[in-house]
């Protein structure tokens, strides 16, 4: 009775046309105050552009952990104070515990609960990102959500279990062992959250049919930061299609991380194989990496050192759409069931997607084309395929101008209305 009766008197005071997201983003500190990577800062703002009050709660990255993890070799990121935003005075950042070991999550699993309780009771519309298990506290926060009876929404970027699944064997012995244990207790606990949930914010034709049979409301969304000015113009596309056509040598590339997900190596083998059926070829990766000096040293092995530009990593936007826009191909070898958002941001450079072909990528340009397709991990036939395009520039051209199109269908501030239209629509009709 006295629990009810603290419910009901703080749900009083609930934030009208606030919303709660908690999510597994890191937060970090810059300049002493808290921050995030510059893609979560951009995607504060267009939610603020839907919600009056925006509060991210999200772990909170020790930087001992944030100098190892985010070093040269293992990836860069670009960190943004969250107080510089222009929507500043209307987002709070609520750092959680950074507890990815089991001890340490259960130390903090009551303190913590406890504070999600009250930002729940205060909140009008719930969205937790889940990600995984052990250290997961949007999956916390589905809990409390549930026991205070307050419906809440689910978002999905990309099948957890299966992206660890298929990368096992990369990890070190410790790290599969744990992985295997907890692998299935996941995979149900992810599905219970789901099922209790009024609507699933699934990104992509990857998650949505593996999360949709476990929801009431499943609904497909993306996650893109690209604006309706980052379309490639006119003027552009022709002149890369003239190049192609006046015989210049064939440009792929790629935009992402250096790791075995991104299928980096596979990336290496196909060029390789294009150039030696004797294409005029040349490619470039923009990203670092763990495997980012594999890649170096496979290339000198392979001989085609020379035809492949390892950029390491780009901080500007405008400079990887501009890459994108200048080259002919975007090839991928995508490992896993996941959303990447550079699929996107090609298509509206106007870049044909090639690559290992997935519900995700096919979905991309099922309306208006854009791509083309091989089996999951068959470099050879992916190889082959850049090779036929090469032979057809004309077939490659119209597949050019098709991806332009399909990436019409993609902006920022398009996707975040749609994303907030469906919160507040399910989550309002059930408060």
């Amino acid at each position: 009775m006295t629990q009810n009766l603290e419910i009901v008197n703080v749900m009083n005071n609930i934030k009208q046309n606030s919303m709660l997201l908690v999510n597994s983003v890191v937060l970090r500190e810059v300049d002493g105050q808290w921050g995030l990577d510059e893609q979560t800062c951009a995607a504060l703002v267009r939610w603020a552009d839907n919600f009056e009050r925006v509060i991210m709660a999200g772990p909170a990255l020790p930087e001992h952990i944030a100098i190892k993890k985010y070093s040269s070799t293992t990836g860069t990121i670009l960190w943004q104070s969250v107080a510089d935003l222009p929507c500043a005075d209307r987002i709070e950042l609520v750092p959680l515990p950074y507890t990815y070991k089991l001890p340490d999550f259960i130390k903090a699993y009551t303190t913590t609960r406890q504070l999600l309780r009250q930002k729940i009771l205060n909140t009008q519309y719930l969205v937790f990102q889940l990600c995984g298990l052990i250290g997961d506290w949007a999956g916390v926060a589905c809990l409390e959500a549930i026991n205070l009876k307050r419906p809440y929404s689910v978002y999905i970027d990309r099948v957890e279990y299966e992206v660890i699944s298929r990368t096992l064997h990369s990890l070190p012995l410790k790290r599969r062992i744990k992985e295997h244990l907890t692998l299935p207790w996941m995979k149900r606990y992810q599905r219970y959250l789901i099922r209790q949930s009024e609507v699933g914010l699934f990104k992509g034709q990857d998650c949505y049919p593996e999360y949709s049979p476990f929801c009431k409301q499943p609904h497909c969304v993306y996650n893109v930061h690209t604006k309706k000015s980052d379309w490639i113009n006119e003027s552009s596309l022709n002149s890369k299609i003239e190049s192609l056509l006046n015989g210049e040598p064939l440009q792929v590339c790629y935009v992402g991380r250096a790791a075995e997900m991104k299928g980096p190596l596979d990336w290496l083998q196909t060029v390789h194989r294009v150039y030696k059926a004797g294409v005029d070829v040349k490619a470039t990766w923009l990203g670092d990496g763990a495997l980012l000096l594999k890649m170096k040293s496979l290339a000198q092995e392979l001989g085609i050192a020379d035809r492949v530009n390892l950029v390491g990593f780009v901080s500007e936007q405008s400079k990887v759409l501009q890459t994108m826009r200048e080259n002919h191909i975007f090839l991928f070898c995508h490992k896993t069931p996941e959303s990447p958002r550079c699929l996107v941001e090609s298509i509206v450079s106007g870049c044909p997607i090639v690559g290992y072909g997935s519900s995700y990528s096919q979905e991309l340009v099922s309306q208006y084309g854009g791509g083309v397709f091989a089996p999951m991990n068959d470099w050879q036939k992916l190889a082959d395929l850049v090779i036929e395009l090469n032979s057809d520039r004309a077939k490659l051209s119209e597949l050019i101008r098709a991806a332009a199109l399909s990436g019409r269908c993609f902006d920022e501030e398009t996707v975040y209305q749609h994303r907030s239209d469906l919160i507040k629509k399910y989550l309002n009709s059930n408060i």
